[in-house]
């Protein structure tokens, strides 16, 4: 191998992983900001009201504490590649939650559907990357 692809390679990963980690941070300080009235980076709809108002963001509060105990086990275990189910999962929700609004009849936010592309999809690239390496 040269010393160009060398170079490229280790380039590629670091930006690979600073986009992971940069997607952590979003993905957990941005569910545990949805509790605060004053810091929400998703606007809940009016109709959300009592209970229904309150599971939305208690969900993405749980969401983050996931995140966190995914990341630890991950770096405990050196199981990198269990990322590529966790973005699956994320990715996933984009279709969850206009399920949700239809049941609840309610309106959802469409930041929500940006924010778990976002997240999921760098959780599935850093997860890939790590399983690809691993073979290499």
């Amino acid at each position: 191998m040269n010393f160009s692809n060398f170079k490229f390679l280790h380039a590629f990963k670091f930006i690979i992983e600073g986009n992971f980690y940069i997607s952590v941070i979003v993905l957990v300080i941005g569910c545990l900001l949805s509790i605060s009235p004053d810091y929400v980076v998703f606007e809940f709809n009016t109709d959300l009201y009592g209970e229904l108002a309150q599971n939305l963001k208690i969900m993405l509060v749980f969401l983050a504490i996931s995140e966190l105990l995914i990341c630890g086990y991950c770096w405990i275990s050196n199981n990198r590649k269990m990322f590529v189910f966790v973005g699956f999962f994320l990715v996933s929700m984009i279709g969850t939650l206009p399920f949700y609004g239809e049941v609840n009849n309610v309106e959802i936010d469409p930041n929500f559907t940006w924010f778990f592309l976002y997240v999921g999809i760098s959780h599935l690239i850093f997860g890939l990357y790590d399983y690809v390496t691993k073979i290499a």
